[in-house]
């Protein structure tokens, strides 16, 4: 008796783990198109996606409440705001005004990992390295190393705090590296990519999620490098209140943003994303904030995910600005490149 007890909960928890993602089925998405105004929604991940392997995407614990502990964080002003004579444009597209740094506008693939935090954050900071050295820095930082080697930040594909890699990144530096198996930079993410094959299927789809890797102080991608001195740092790290948030993005470069994840967003295609009435809350996730713009009337901020380029609006989505929406407004991170 009680070894069938034992089979009926291992064939339960079985059932639970793999079950199919009920907010990923047409007829979820159908619903969120009778309701959604200001945005689409679609297909973008297999239907028979396990709701757990969803889940392990939604890594970040970024998102914030300013309050009594944390207040001292948030960034209010900087000098270099001067510079911009207080005129904030009503769209903003950091891919344009910095046309030479290519890695603002691309579109990472995270893999079977919760590494969101450390894309983002990376990522902002290598377009604000190129920003801040005129594109003569112009590559990535290592998503590698930063998901990995600081434990500090977090558990590496379990999730992470995007306010502690800036300051990794103040403390101990970031070493380049590119996307997996490029070979470029000190050290490129080992985490293979999830795209779809030419039949459609998803090339990550029963693979089990990634294991954190070991940390590794070497450089293995160019090995022309040296570890110890391919490092590059930041003053400071900081939150940044509502009202910094452009200011900040004209003067040093995009920013990691953090906000909650409901059930209707992994279907996100186009438009400006406002959470569905009923929508079920999923987890966090941290993407990069390139800029902002109003679409019939509706005020956004522009965001580049890192589910890859298949996922949205060619990887790309918008969401409410100046609403708090799920509460990206109080929750964006940065930190200024020391360049010399």
């Amino acid at each position: 008796m009680a070894r069938v007890l034992m089979l009926l909960s291992v064939i339960f928890v079985s059932v639970y783990v793999t079950e199919q993602a009920y907010f990923l089925q047409k007829d979820f998405i159908d619903n969120i198109n009778e309701q959604a105004t200001t945005w689409k929604a679609g297909m973008n991940f297999d239907p028979n996606t396990p709701t757990e392997h969803f889940l392990k995407l939604l890594g970040s614990k970024g998102v914030q409440i300013p309050n009594k502990n944390n207040i001292h964080m948030y960034k209010t002003n900087d000098a270099a705001y001067d510079n911009l004579f207080g005129r904030i444009p009503r769209h903003f597209d950091a891919r344009k005004k910095w046309r030479n740094c290519y890695t603002i506008g691309e579109v990472r693939d995270q893999g079977n990992c919760g590494s969101g935090w450390a894309l983002a954050t990376s990522s902002a900071f290598a377009d604000r390295l190129c920003v801040a050295t005129n594109a003569d820095f112009n590559e990535l930082l290592s998503a590698e190393e930063i998901t990995f080697c600081c434990h500090s930040c977090g558990l590496g594909c379990k999730g992470g705090y995007p306010i502690k890699a800036w300051k990794h990144f103040k403390k101990h530096g970031l070493v380049t590296g590119g996307n997996y198996e490029s070979g470029e930079g000190c050290e490129p993410y080992r985490v293979p990519p999830c795209p779809y094959d030419d039949e459609g299927n998803n090339t990550c789809a029963g693979k089990p999620l990634e294991s954190n890797h070991r940390c590794t102080r070497m450089c293995y991608g160019n090995q022309d490098l040296d570890f110890n001195d391919d490092h590059r740092y930041t003053r400071d790290y900081y939150y940044l209140t509502y009202s910094s948030i452009q200011k900040d993005v004209m003067t040093y470069g995009p920013i990691e943003a953090s906000f909650d994840v409901y059930d209707d967003f992994p279907s996100y295609k186009s438009g400006v994303y406002v959470k569905s009435e009923n929508a079920t809350y999923l987890g966090e996730h941290a993407v990069k904030l390139i800029g902002w713009g109003e679409e019939y009337g509706v005020p956004y901020w522009l965001i580049v995910n890192s589910w890859n380029a298949q996922w949205g609006d060619n990887g790309l989505f918008k969401i409410q600005r100046g609403t708090n929406e799920c509460g990206i407004d109080n929750s964006t991170t940065g930190g200024v490149p020391v360049t010399n």
